[in-house]
């Protein structure tokens, strides 16, 4: 008996996913718990594995195509079944396609120049599209040799020169993720009134504090990096608790204040900017908090980061300073009222007691909507990270 291979339960963020790619094939073997396919929605790209030992013998949904929750994709048959794959099927004759129908202008104008015959060319555009791009690869790819030599009356191949300045382009469809991130970044801007207030802060003390006790924090907390993300999450949770309003969100003509602190991390991915949120951060460790961006960073990576992880948040932090940016404009991430961001530490000379001295230093930007953070508010919850930052013992005295 066949058993029906079905998209994941979507939660009601997610209203639709696509098939982002099949990794078994109609005829080949699976076993329990083998991966199947991944299913790419607007937040995370979600695994579906084979729920018994079997042969897939069909497919119902190919890459690209739109899935909705829990219909079915796929079916699976016992193992030992006979399954006829696309091979054993009998070869229908495709219809020569219409060159000129399915061809851009420029690669009309191409194939016309250099004596190409568009029939020949596979389009790699939208709906089999043929593009100026594949027009030139095909003029490049050798060509397979006669089986009979050719008579010696017959003219030698002439070789065509590559054109100089050749502007190569290449359009391809944006992924589901990256089409969503677009989508809620265009909302942001037409939807709050985003503005951003700057600030900096000396790191040598918390520095000189990782640098004495990161052996011993690894060697206590079973090898966990002590790194700067930690004593930021602290120093915003304790922030967020004396002004209430940058731990709000906006719903309708509501103001919702959260009792809680859950701050989300940005993770850059191939796929784009995904932002985990650990949950209850007022009541992690240092140790906990760094352990849980690692463990985040990593099933970003590897694709394994669920809905769930990524789903709420209060307060969000982004560090723009790994990649080397100097200073930024973090964008809010809606429903949230603000964001934080960080960027490179890097030593500038700067006035201390009246002597100039030198010391690490880096740019903070929070950005906050202004509908309902006050500049002044928005200002002093800066700066209180920044007294936080510069004085460590505060985060742990919670003062």
């Amino acid at each position: 008996m066949t058993i029906d291979i079905k998209a994941p339960t979507f939660p009601e963020s997610v209203q639709e996913g696509s098939i982002a790619a099949w990794h078994k094939q109609p005829g080949e073997s699976v076993s329990r718990d083998e991966l199947l396919v991944d299913i790419e929605t607007d937040k995370v790209v979600l695994e579906v594995v084979a729920p018994a030992d079997g042969v897939l013998s069909q497919v119902l949904k190919a890459a690209g195509d739109v899935v909705l929750s829990n219909e079915v994709i796929a079916q699976l048959a016992p193992a030992g079944a006979a399954v006829a794959t696309a091979s054993e099927a009998p070869a229908e004759p495709r219809p020569a396609p219409e060159a000129a129908a399915i061809a851009s202008p420029s690669a009309r104008k191409v194939a016309e120049e250099q004596g190409i015959a568009l029939a020949a060319v596979t389009g790699t555009g939208r709906d089999g599209r043929i593009t100026k791009e594949d027009v030139l690869a095909h003029r490049t790819e050798p060509k397979a040799a006669p089986e009979t030599p050719a008579p010696a009356s017959a003219p030698a191949p002439i070789a065509v020169p590559m054109a100089g300045g050749d502007r190569i382009e290449k359009r391809v469809p944006m992924t589901r993720m990256r089409a969503r991130i677009a989508e809620r970044l265009t909302q942001v801007v037409q939807n709050t009134a985003m503005l951003t207030t700057f600030n900096e802060v000396d790191m040598h003390r918390v520095m000189n504090l990782r640098n004495e006790f990161k052996d011993q924090f690894a060697k206590v907390h079973g090898g966990t990096r002590l790194g700067f993300m930690g004593f930021f999450v602290k120093a915003s949770v304790e922030a967020l608790k004396r002004f209430p309003s940058v731990n709000a969100s906006i719903d309708g003509k509501d103001i919702v204040y959260h009792g809680y602190q859950d701050i989300g991390v940005a993770v850059s991915t191939d796929k784009g900017l995904v932002v985990p949120v650990l949950r209850n951060a007022d009541q992690m460790s240092i140790a906990e908090i760094e352990s849980g961006i690692v463990e985040f960073g990593s099933r970003a990576r590897d694709g394994k980061l669920s809905i769930e992880d990524m789903t709420g948040g209060t307060f969000t932090i982004t560090n723009g300073g790994v990649f080397g940016s100097l200073l930024s404009t973090p964008i809010l991430n809606p429903p949230q009222t603000a964001i934080l961001g960080m960027h490179k530490i890097q030593e500038r000379p700067v006035a201390e007691n009246g002597q100039v001295v030198i010391r690490p230093m880096m740019y903070l930007a929070l950005s906050y909507d202004h509908r309902l953070i006050d500049g002044k508010e928005a200002v002093q919850f800066l700066v209180a990270i920044k007294e936080m930052i510069e004085n460590p013992a505060k985060i742990l005295l919670e003062i």
